[in-house]
């Protein structure tokens, strides 16, 4: 079957009062034939989903959230970690976790090593029947990424209307949601600098953002704080996930990111050092991200939700007591419980 290739020429340009301008188009299209036949073939790699173009129009601006700056330190130090439920709330949280994270690995095609899920075995050590290479670590982690966004969006935008129906204040806590969600949206980003995902994955990202966000929807405006303890529980998954990439990365088992450099939009939004700008780092900085939403969100849910300020956007009188902030310098895996911080 021949195919046809369209070429258009470049559009002309016409001089007026020294300023140069593109007329309209033209009809100077020109139809080439190739004999070579259509194929079914699939591709066997992902492309990049954001491809670059050169345009003058086009300029890079600063994010609207700009985020700290981790260390190295602070990152090796991110480790595994569970709260224990204490009341009913925690317990629906954790259950609805467990439904989520099952579909999710369905739906990825993830496979988990339960004894690495519960911290009994290293991350490394997982047995190669739970074997999982680049791709589909990256088929993971654009789903993950494309529905971990949606928390804090919904919390952000029923509180702040919540606040404009009260007519008061919100206590801080808007902007911290906001921003959640906003960072959780750049990892999506950033994989997608790495790959396009397929048909199937569009529709599974379609169908499960439609169903997330309407159910956090309505589980908000019964128990804000069962929300919060379910997205706290849901990090802590995402903690171990990015914990077993990257010991898979270090055992050898990731051939391909062992010299793959990371996207430039992560070095930009992380301000990765020169040096530190491997696909290693670059999960660093995002695990590192995981667990202080876990922690955030385990604070939160330990909160009175109409009354408590937020921790996170107050002012202490010494900054070198242990307390919520935005970085990671003080991280709580299980969260601050209120009488710490309140």
């Amino acid at each position: 079957m021949a195919t046809h290739k369209l070429v258009v020429s470049p559009l002309p340009r016409v001089f007026l009062n020294g300023i140069t301008h593109a007329s309209r188009p033209t009809a100077a299209v020109l139809i080439q034939h190739h004999s070579q036949p259509f194929s079914t073939t699939p591709r066997t790699s992902l492309k990049e989903f954001f491809v670059e173009h050169d345009h003058p129009h086009i300029r890079k601006t600063e994010a609207a959230w700009q985020h700290p700056i981790y260390t190295p330190e602070q990152m090796a130090a991110v480790s595994i970690s569970h709260r224990e439920t204490r009341n009913m709330s925690d317990r629906v949280a954790l259950l609805a976790v467990r439904f989520l994270r099952s579909s999710l690995d369905f739906v990825s095609g993830y496979r988990h090593d339960k004894a690495v899920a519960d911290g009994t075995k290293a991350a490394g050590a997982a047995t190669q029947a739970f074997a999982m290479d680049e791709k589909k670590y990256l088929v993971r982690n654009i789903f993950l990424e494309s529905v971990a966004g949606v928390p804090g969006m919904v919390a952000g935008m029923l509180r702040h209307l919540h606040s404009m129906r009260r007519m008061k204040r919100d206590g801080g806590w808007i902007e911290t949601l906001l921003e959640e969600s906003y960072n959780e949206r750049m990892h999506l980003l950033i994989f997608l600098k790495m790959g396009e995902p397929g048909f199937f994955m569009r529709a599974a990202v379609l169908g499960a953002q439609g169903v997330f966000f309407n159910a956090l929807f309505f589980s908000y405006l019964v128990s804000p704080r069962t929300v919060h303890r379910f997205v706290g529980y849901l990090e802590e998954e995402a903690v171990i996930t990015y914990s077993r990439e990257i010991a898979d990365l270090d055992a050898g088992k990731l051939p391909k990111w062992e010299k793959m450099r990371a996207p430039e939009i992560a070095v930009s939004y992380y301000k990765m050092a020169e040096g530190r700008q491997s696909m290693r780092d670059l999960l660093l900085h995002i695990r590192a991200d995981e667990a202080k939403h876990r922690e955030v969100n385990h604070t939160l849910g330990n909160l009175d939700q109409k009354e408590d300020p937020n921790p996170y956007v107050s002012t202490y009188k010494d900054e070198g007591k242990p307390h919520p902030c935005k970085d990671i310098r003080f991280l709580k895996p299980k969260g601050w419980e209120r009488e710490e911080v309140i």
